[in-house]
């Protein structure tokens, strides 16, 4: 008997996830010569626009392992553990390391509440899902529109910045990501809360 029909595979769509994760620390480390680069009165436009490029191309790239973990039904356990590792592990270093108010030449930039309100949702859930968890036994998670848009806008936001856009438009997507993450926040509680309210009231025999 063949054991290496029973290994689990390692599907298309899941090294596009990889190559995603990857392609974060290079952005990481372009992103970080850059600032560097205005601390010391030097504005290199190539590696904001490197930072920029390989952002963009990890966070569109979403879409694609999505798409082929669909189309060819290779959607893996492994999959759905590696793609929201990858989102969050851009989407949080692009906001930290944007997050610069001492650096006036860096504008515009994002501000700190928003960072703290995006990494305090994101501690919510792990530990809501946590607690969940322990007390239920299993966790439900439904995907909600609002958590998806607020995803995309958080993406343009951070772009916006790397492209240095206006303030105004800046200001735009910052609002309604903030209140997007803000409603997510709130309905993934919600749903948690009916979870462990499920399990403590459940049917009495």
């Amino acid at each position: 008997m063949n054991t290496h029909l029973h290994r689990p595979k390692l599907t298309l769509a899941t090294k596009v996830t990889i190559v995603r994760i990857m392609g974060v620390p290079v952005f990481i480390v372009l992103l970080i010569y850059y600032l560097i680069g205005l601390v010391r009165g030097e504005d290199i436009w190539l590696e904001r626009i490197l930072a920029l490029v390989v952002f963009t191309a990890v966070a569109l790239t979403d879409a694609l392992d999505g798409y082929l973990a669909r189309s060819r039904n290779e959607v893996t356990d492994l999959g759905r553990m590696l793609d929201p590792i990858a989102d969050k592990a851009l989407l949080l270093s692009g906001l930290i390391l944007l997050t610069r108010p001492s650096l006036p030449a860096l504008a515009p930039h994002i501000p700190i509440w928003f960072t703290a309100l995006v990494i305090s949702r994101d501690v919510v859930l792990i530990l809501g899902s946590t607690l969940v968890h322990a007390l239920a036994g299993a966790v439900r998670v439904h995907p909600r529109f609002s958590g998806k848009l607020a995803t995309v806008f958080q993406m343009a936001t951070i772009m916006w910045v790397l492209i240095g856009g206006a303030e105004r438009q800046f200001n735009w997507f910052l609002g309604a990501a903030a209140v997007l993450t803000a409603l997510s926040w709130i309905q993934y509680v919600v749903d948690g809360a009916r979870q462990l309210a499920h399990v403590q009231h459940g049917p009495q025999k």
